[in-house]
């Protein structure tokens, strides 16, 4: 059985770390602390289609560092509020966001999105969740306090980068989700959840080549860099997440695992 390694919280407590900066540069290209399969020309295609006005409020789930938060508030004049259940994401994002001086647009909380979420009804503008969706198994229940929260004719954005588009094999998928909790879904269960929770699907775009990309800089920016990541992470974690890199690249190049981005409207 593949042992879990982790990727989110040692990355978020040495975000500031030298390594890790200049892999992110190398990995991303456009560096926005981003610590999914997500770039700027994609995210910048992709916020359009929420219809986003000045002043509006977005909710951003999963929102790690606070990276692609700030560059959505940035880019959209917009105000936003990142949830995540990593505490060190939180206080990692809080820092930042006041060294930028974006707290008057911008500010994190801790807060578990697969539990019922802290905020009143018909409170946002817009939702973004961005390749974390497969890490709530209870992704009917998600999608419903998402629509609780969205004001009513406003849209969300969401990834999936594990949809089931072809044979996989059980080491595969156990090594695929060996950084957390994973749930598999395909398309097809998708839509449905979609609509079952009380949203219109707007538009579904096949992100897969994107991920295969980036999986591919990200095994090779930190082979290049190798002696510094392990003195960080130690040698048995930057092996298993060497590991973990090339079977997203090998999967999603030969399609048999994709990556869908979803707009709905409440």
């Amino acid at each position: 059985m593949t042992e879990r390694v982790d990727l989110f919280d040692s990355t978020y407590r040495n975000f500031g770390d030298r390594a890790l900066d200049a892999v992110r540069k190398d990995t991303f290209g456009i560096d926005i602390g981003q610590n999914s399969w997500l770039t700027v020309d994609e995210y910048d295609r992709w916020l359009p289609q929420l219809s986003l006005r000045e002043d509006d409020h977005v909710l951003e789930v999963a929102s790690g560092s606070g990276g692609p938060a700030r560059h959505l508030a940035r880019a959209t004049r917009c105000r936003v509020t990142g949830i995540d259940a990593n505490e060190s994401g939180v206080v990692t994002a809080n820092s930042l966001a006041a060294e930028a001086g974006d707290t008057e647009r911008v500010s994190f909380r801790v807060v578990n999105a697969t539990e019922t979420l802290p905020f009143e009804d018909a409170t946002f503008d817009g939702v973004v969740c961005i390749d974390s969706m497969n890490h709530f198994p209870n992704r009917l229940a998600v999608l419903r306090e998402w629509r609780r929260v969205l004001r009513p004719g406003r849209r969300a954005l969401f990834t999936d980068p594990v949809v089931v588009t072809g044979l996989v094999t059980n080491d595969e998928l156990a090594l695929r989700s060996s950084i957390g909790l994973f749930v598999f879904a395909t398309a097809e269960v998708n839509d449905r959840l979609i609509s079952e929770a009380g949203f219109r699907l707007v538009a579904r775009e096949d992100a897969t080549d994107n991920a295969a990309r980036v999986a591919s800089r990200w095994h090779e920016a930190r082979a290049a860099r190798e002696a510094d990541l392990v003195a960080l992470e130690g040698r048995e974690r930057f092996e298993g997440l060497q590991r973990f890199f090339d079977a997203v690249r090998r999967l999603t190049s030969e399609r048999r695992l994709s990556r869908l981005a979803y707009v709905v409207e409440a």
